[in-house]
């Protein structure tokens, strides 16, 4: 997930768009000009993910019992610990009561998501990369001069924008096809 995120910046995870939109917010631009432009930065992450998978191999070796007696502990307690330590996380960002308020509410959002079986993927590439794909959309239809056909201006790009429409529309025609099938609205054969 890490490849296509520095090469293409494209994440793969959504471990690799939190990454992505942290490298965006230090400035650097992750794509094939991230290893051209800034070389030390990239094989100095290379080396850190080397360097941390071997010192996680050794912290994980020797901690294996004390993670183990973790799971002796009442989850409520553990609950709490968590809510604390995240409270106070939120709170030391700017001494605002209303980033432990915001930290409640995006936590029972997510709760819900969870409940409900959202995926986080998916809203998690939409929230990293929906500013770079609005600007690309807005960057499209000034070359264009305002105009929609640009979108369909050759083959290759007609293709992508149909199977998008498809893989769009696809959801709700298997949910109408549902409909008619199991309403009793099944087309009859002639015997």
């Amino acid at each position: 997930a890490l490849l296509p995120m520095l090469t293409l910046g494209v994440p793969g995870s959504p471990t690799a768009a939190v990454l992505l939109g942290g490298l965006i917010m230090w400035g650097l631009q992750p794509g094939p000009m991230l290893f051209v432009e800034q070389k030390e930065f990239v094989w100095g992450l290379i080396a850190s993910m080397y360097l941390g998978n071997i010192a996680g191999l050794i912290v994980v070796l020797v901690a294996v019992p004390w993670f183990a007696a973790i799971l002796r502990v009442p989850f409520s307690i553990i609950a709490a610990l968590i809510l604390v330590v995240c409270a106070i996380g939120a709170f030391t960002v700017s001494n605002a009561e209303f980033d432990i308020t915001l930290m409640l509410v995006f936590g029972v959002v997510g709760y819900v998501l969870k409940k409900l079986d959202y995926p986080l993927a998916p809203l998690v590439l939409a929230l990293v990369l929906g500013d770079r794909t609005e600007e690309a959309f807005r960057q499209s239809l000034l070359i264009s001069q305002g105009s929609l056909g640009v979108f369909f201006s050759n083959w290759l790009v007609s293709t992508i924008m149909a199977l998008g429409i498809a893989l769009l529309l696809w959801p709700a025609f298997t949910w109408a096809r549902g409909l008619l099938t199991g309403a009793g609205l099944r087309r009859v054969r002639p015997a």
